[in-house]
This record gives C-alpha cells, structure tokens and sequence, in this order.
C-alpha cells in the first residue's frame, strides 16, 4: 500500500516537475495552438474576402468579422489544447470550455446583432439633408460580429489546428 502511495506522488511530482520545466511561454501549448488557431483564421479571412468580392483586403489580417471566425477559432483551440494537455475532467478545461461557449454566443448574438443596427444607423445617417449636424459623421463600423456558419467554421478551423498541434507535439516527445 505504501509503496502504491509513493509511486502515485512520484509519479505526481513527475508530472508537474515536467510541466514546470517547460514552463517557458515558448512552449505552451495551449497558449501556441490559440495563437496559431487566431493567426490562420485572419489569413484565411483575406482570401474568403477575396473569393467573395474579388479584391483584396489586407486590413481582414487584423479586423473583426467575416469567414471563419477567429474569435472562434482561437478560444476552441484553447479549449482542446487545455483538454488535451491538462486533462477534460480539470478545472482548467471547464473554464476553458464556459470561455470559449461565451466568446462564440457573443460573437453570433450580441456583436452580430450591433453590426446590423451600425448598418441602419449608417444608412440613416446617408439620408439626412447635408445640413444636418449628423450628416459629416464619421460611419459606424458595420462588421462586428459573426453568422452562425462563421463561427461554426471557426470552431472547426480551432478543434483541427489544436488537434495537429497536438500530434506535432506528441511525435516530438
């Protein structure tokens, strides 16, 4: 029996000494698979961009909005990279989880409809008479939030990047 208890603490104190030894923010995992998840999404923005208006936009690399959802993509490849490296019964993955659940409702709901009322109101103020004091403002912006297949797109592009990160990380080890 004692000898059970100290395996399970060395084995314990092997797991977090080896965390702690690595605990370079160079190798974080969780912290690398969001931030490349987040750095794929806004470049596959600038070419759905492309695809849909013909142009290109470079501004897509560092604006909110549009196809897929980095937003999206960034918080669920938090969330499966925390799963996969700390463990899905951990409170870090439930944290992770209520986050990412949160950011994505957020994305879809409330910042997709602002963008909607932006429109109106910029249209609105196109039609008022070139006297008005309101007239000259500068417009709202538009593209806030996201559709439901765009964040549906950045969660899928999120749980794939987390996922080959992970393999990559494995096949290293």
């Amino acid at each position: 029996m004692m000898n059970q208890d100290s395996e399970a603490s060395s084995s314990t104190t092997s797991h977090y000494s080896s965390s702690s030894s690595s605990s370079s923010i160079l190798f974080n995992y969780p912290l690398l698979a969001a931030l490349l998840s987040f750095a794929l999404a806004q470049t596959i923005k600038v070419f759905t961009s492309w695809y849909k208006e013909r142009r290109w936009d470079l501004k897509q690399l560092i604006g909110s909005g549009g196809m897929p959802s980095s937003h999206s993509a960034t918080v669920t490849a938090l969330a499966l990279a925390v799963g996969l490296q700390e463990g899905f019964g951990g409170s870090m993955f439930a944290i992770s989880l209520v986050i990412a659940c949160v950011v994505m409702y957020d994305a879809f709901g409330v910042r997709l409809q602002a963008g909607r009322q932006a429109e109106v109101l910029n249209q609105i103020v196109y039609e008022l008479p070139a006297e008005h004091p309101l007239a000259e403002s500068r417009p709202l912006r538009e593209l806030l939030g996201h559709t439901p297949p765009q964040v549906i797109a950045g969660a899928t592009l999120g749980v794939v990047t987390a996922s080959m990160a992970y393999l990559i990380v494995i096949a290293r080890s």
